[in-house]
């Protein structure tokens, strides 16, 4: 069990440092840095999402555990939808006018902390789903 809290902790250590470096006041400000990384390299891009590759250990860990197959999916949209908006609003400069709204408007602080909060309990669901010592 102890395992289980610690794994838990790293996850949560991991979810930081990601809202640590996405961090702005509208979701434009959040794709300005995520774009900086993509820019450089594709691959560090992805680096800088940890949690996704703990992702990937979770399924094959818990072995396909339900809650941690729901994170991974969760997990490969956002950042699939990361890619698209910042392909379509940095390179492309085709957006919609609703979408411009919605980059422009600024955020609640509580809205960074929303990755912890939802993925953190999927993580304890399915390291418990089948206890593993």
């Amino acid at each position: 069990m102890q395992n289980i809290y610690l794994i838990i902790l790293f996850y949560i250590a991991l979810e930081l440092f990601e809202m640590q470096w996405q961090r702005g006041k509208t979701m434009m400000e959040m794709l300005a840095k995520m774009f900086r990384y993509y820019h450089r390299n594709i691959f560090l891009f992805f680096m800088m999402h940890p949690t996704y590759y703990g992702g990937i250990a979770l399924v094959l860990f818990t072995d396909y555990a339900a809650a941690a197959v729901i994170l991974l999916l969760i997990k490969t949209v956002d950042i699939a939808t990361k890619i698209l908006l910042i392909q379509q609003v940095f390179e492309k400069r085709i957006i919609a006018p609703e979408i411009a709204q919605m980059l422009i408007t600024p955020l609640p602080k509580g809205m960074a902390f929303l990755g912890v909060v939802v993925y953190t309990p999927m993580v304890y669901f399915a390291l418990t789903s089948n206890i593993y010592y």
